[in-house]
């Protein structure tokens, strides 16, 4: 299947009763990729809009939530007054350390994850979940950590990570070339 022919199959996906109910053979919970190629990212945030565009949560029974990681955390850091902190830790300090101020702030190794707690806050009881500015935000958020993290607490719909890289069924690779960790619990969104 090319690359058009699995955006048009998205829809029909998402819209299935199966997946809908949000469980595998065994009842687990269901977490999906779609990975695609980082040239083809324009044309998938478009699709991701006309998505959400086309959905109707009264007629459709779910409601689309997209979570965009590059506009959490911008959205985070402003609220917590640190835009202007983080460009100054950069010009000062380096990446590296700016890296670290992130990962901290945000608590992303711990139980209290910012961008985790936002999304199970968040997430309508009928939703399914978009996951999406993955390329936008590395290396400060890796895709199999964020996953990792909400697959532990988060088991009431079904999320689906838009993946600008490869993912094999056992491994990220973003951009097709950047090794981003291990995943193995997540199903092709479309096969």
């Amino acid at each position: 299947m090319d690359f058009r022919e699995k955006l048009d199959a998205i829809w029909d996906r998402i819209s299935n009763r199966e997946f809908l109910e949000n469980k595998g053979v065994a009842n687990e919970v269901r977490y999906y990729v779609f990975d695609y190629e980082a040239c083809n990212e324009f044309i998938m945030r478009q699709k991701i809009a006309d998505l959400i565009k086309k959905n109707n949560p009264e007629n459709d029974g779910f409601q689309i939530v997209e979570y965009d990681l590059y506009k959490m955390i911008i959205e985070i850091l402003e609220e917590r007054g640190y835009v202007d902190k983080c460009i100054k830790f950069e010009q000062t300090k380096g990446r590296e350390y700016l890296y670290n101020a992130i990962v901290k702030l945000l608590r992303l190794t711990t139980d209290q994850n910012l961008i985790v707690n936002r999304i199970m806050e968040t997430a309508p009881a009928n939703a399914v979940v978009f996951l999406t500015g993955v390329g936008k935000m590395y290396p400060y958020i890796r895709a199999h950590n964020i996953l990792n993290n909400l697959h532990q607490v988060f088991d009431k719909v079904p999320v689906i990570m838009f993946y600008p890289g490869n993912w094999n069924g056992q491994s990220l690779s973003l951009f097709g070339t950047i090794d981003d960790g291990n995943y193995y619990r997540a199903f092709p969104l479309i096969q």
